[in-house]
């Protein structure tokens, strides 16, 4: 298993960046698949983007491509989301989630606590 931690959120004017950063205790972090999923307010988690294992493949929701970037560095058992370009609407509380490397997308096992991006326009 693993556990997960997020950091990096904050508050920034639209048009700004930010970097989130998960950091993963357990066995083999290269073990897990990586993802990034948010929640705003009154609405339902949705899913952000993912990354394989090896970081040979990633994936977006159609809201963030082309503005967000996943990414993980195994050696330091971290997984990363670069937003840039933020909108309002990109407000929502972030979270890391891990799942078994080439297990389905519905087979997230482990999630972090949150973290807080709230984008002012």
């Amino acid at each position: 298993q693993v556990q997960l931690v997020e950091s990096g959120g904050g508050l920034v004017q639209a048009g700004g960046s930010l970097r989130l950063s998960c950091a993963a205790s357990g066995r083999t972090f290269s073990s897990y698949d990586l993802g990034w999923f948010r929640q705003a307010p009154g609405k339902e988690r949705e899913f952000v983007a993912a990354i394989t294992g090896s970081g040979g493949s990633t994936s977006y929701a159609d809201s963030v491509k082309g503005r967000f970037t996943i990414s993980r560095d195994n050696a330091k058992k971290t997984v990363y989301l670069q937003m840039n370009s933020l909108k309002p609407e990109d407000t929502a509380v972030y979270y890391c989630a891990a799942k078994p490397l080439g297990a389905t997308m519905t087979s997230w096992g482990s999630w972090g606590r949150g973290t807080q991006v709230t984008v002012s326009s």
